[in-house]
């Protein structure tokens, strides 16, 4: 194997580059600078030493405790609870939410063997035994296993007292047609309509 074709293949291995996709990449490193190509290297080579999970919420940070974490001016009486990481830097870039997030490291899904146990709400339920949180927001994907693992956190919160309990809206986006939407989205966008 060449040089070029283990670049490839390697690529392709990432999350959403196919084989035409990492081929082009490959192609367009080596018409790159080397400099470039080093710093690149040097990062990807470098970003498992520096980055880890935040102690307090699952998120990634280059400390112990994530800048989201520790910054005082967050809202404290707030907990977003998400899948993934990524999640978070994604609510971040909206600059819609300034509460504090909880990360579950993924949703449950019992076909591909992943239960309760195998997230991370036992630190969630420490976390909201200890914290002043007001409301708690479900922000996991609309699919069946984010649906599932919202309601396995109804579930579990169900008898707290003082604690509001919301989910993120989902639907329509903005911009769409309504003859490209799934039904799915549709019957979500029909539940979920609010006052005009």
């Amino acid at each position: 194997m060449t040089a070029l074709e283990n670049l490839s293949k390697l690529l392709s291995r990432l999350p959403g580059v196919g084989p035409k996709s990492a081929s082009r990449i490959a192609f367009s490193l080596i018409n790159t600078s080397k400099d470039y190509n080093d710093l690149l290297a040097k990062s990807i080579a470098e970003i498992k030493d520096k980055i880890r999970p935040c102690s307090i919420c699952g998120s990634y940070s280059e400390s112990d405790i994530c800048p989201v974490c520790s910054d005082p001016m967050r809202d404290k009486t707030q907990l977003c609870i998400v899948e993934q990481p990524q999640d978070v830097i994604t609510i971040q870039a909206s600059g819609a939410y300034n509460g504090l997030f909880h990360v579950l490291g993924g949703a449950i899904n019992p076909l591909n063997g992943v239960g309760p146990e195998n997230l991370s709400f036992g630190k969630l339920i420490e976390r909201i035994n200890s914290g002043e949180f007001k409301e708690i927001i479900i922000a996991t994907n609309p699919t069946e296993e984010g649906d599932t693992t919202a309601l396995y956190i109804r579930h579990i919160l169900k008898d707290r007292e003082g604690l509001s309990l919301t989910r993120l809206a989902s639907g329509l986006p903005i911009g769409g047609d309504l003859e490209y939407a799934d039904r799915t989205t549709l019957m979500r966008s029909f539940r979920g309509r609010i006052q005009f």
